[in-house]
């Protein structure tokens, strides 16, 4: 069975004229790691890090850092062609997409000296930078009332709380962690008074941080983390005490664009997989892929995944210029993360029986790409947040 049919879907032509070396280069990457190996992954809920090895060591994961710090210098644009070709080619780089949007809060906020010390090392491979801490088990997506806080106490900080959903955790050597260093009661404006800190894990698992994984329905390295008096030093302190909660907006508008571009690739791996079965499936004797009920829901989610690539490279150019892109950022994982989910569910119907049988893939790509439509932030939040200041409407929580 070959990785991935590719029939006519190619997307945007623009956009893989101007992308050909990146995404040929990851397709030819991915081809070393065919769909046997990401089922068997899934089969023994294993983390691949044979997968994560050889991306790291043919650059891929380094696309973001600056030329001066061993990485590539690229934007977000041509990281989201990385993300987009690694789904696309019937992987889940849900297992490694952490280092590429985690990387911007140390990118865009660290100083000369921080970068200096991690940044060379993320690139060659030595350091992983793939887990980040925000999300809190009582606030969820409220996180202006986060209860984790960080005391300053001379040249440390000392962290107690809770955090859920932190991925790769286990996987991960830094973590970029989000805690309250000023009481909520006590702060103008109720984002201000959170800061960010960049935690050396291994250190913290012996001295006061302990991880609970949580099994879930897809292959997704995720924990409970639990911080009991956890010394960090003052000096992994990124940026300016009490501006962390915008530090961390920077990196959710790249996570969201690179999410989008996830979901494109799935949407189109789907797309080519039903598009494919349906001109090889014979029953009654024609094509199943005759017949209009099955040719018009594929064909409507081609559509669907194609405008939504354009609003993902619209999100793209904006970041990559220091410009605002939260609505769009966020419209980008909108639309994508529905197309793909609608794809999906296109492509196990039109497999049928065969869509649930492991062999196919369907039914694991299925299960991966639902994530989406409720995190890294849930479709209502998006259209909160389109309504309020997009729209100008009254906020509604």
């Amino acid at each position: 069975m070959s990785v991935l049919p590719r029939s006519v879907n190619r997307g945007s032509n623009v956009a893989q004229e101007k992308y050909a070396d990146i995404r040929e280069g990851v397709r030819s990457l991915c081809k070393e790691f065919p769909p046997e190996f990401w089922r068997k992954c899934d089969e023994e809920q294993r983390y691949p890090d044979e997968f994560l090895a050889a991306l790291t060591h043919a650059g891929w994961l380094a696309a973001l850092i600056p030329a001066e710090y061993g990485g590539a210098g690229l934007g977000l644009a041509e990281a989201s062609v990385i993300m987009e070709e690694i789904n696309r080619s019937g992987g889940n780089s849900g297992s490694c997409h952490g280092q590429m949007y985690n990387m911007g809060t140390v990118l865009r906020h660290g100083s000369e000296e921080q970068k200096r010390k991690y940044l060379p090392r993320i690139a060659s491979g030595e350091l992983r930078l793939q887990s980040m801490g925000v999300t809190e088990p009582t606030t969820g997506s409220d996180t202006t009332r986060l209860k984790t806080t960080a005391v300053r106490q001379g040249d440390r900080y000392v962290v107690n709380g809770q955090k859920v959903w932190l991925s790769r955790a286990q996987h991960s050597d830094l973590m970029i962690l989000l805690a309250r260093t000023t009481p909520l009661a006590e702060v103008k404006k109720k984002t201000d008074g959170m800061s960010v800190f960049l935690v050396d894990v291994h250190h913290a698992l012996k001295n006061g941080l302990t991880l609970r994984p949580i099994r879930n329905m897809a292959n997704h390295e995720t924990n409970e983390a639990f911080f009991e008096d956890l010394v960090i030093p003052a000096e992994n302190l990124i940026g300016e005490e009490g501006k962390g909660f915008r530090y961390i907006l920077d990196g959710l508008n790249a996570e969201r664009t690179l999410i989008a571009a996830e979901c494109i690739g799935d949407g189109y791996w789907f797309v080519d997989k039903a598009a494919a079965y349906a001109k090889e499936r014979v029953v009654f004797d024609r094509p199943i892929g005759q017949n209009q009920g099955i040719q018009f829901p594929i064909a409507q989610c081609q559509i669907e995944i194609q405008a939504a690539d354009l609003m993902r490279w619209r999100a793209c150019e904006l970041f990559d210029r220091h410009e605002p892109c939260g609505a769009e950022a966020n419209m980008a994982k909108y639309l994508a993360a529905k197309a793909s989910w609608e794809a999906a569910d296109v492509c196990l119907q039109t497999f049928g029986g065969f869509g649930f049988a492991a062999e196919y893939d369907v039914e694991r790509k299925f299960r991966e790409t639902r994530l989406y439509t409720v995190a890294p932030i849930s479709t209502n939040l998006i259209l909160s947040f389109v309504a309020e200041h997009v729209l100008g409407l009254p906020r509604s929580f």
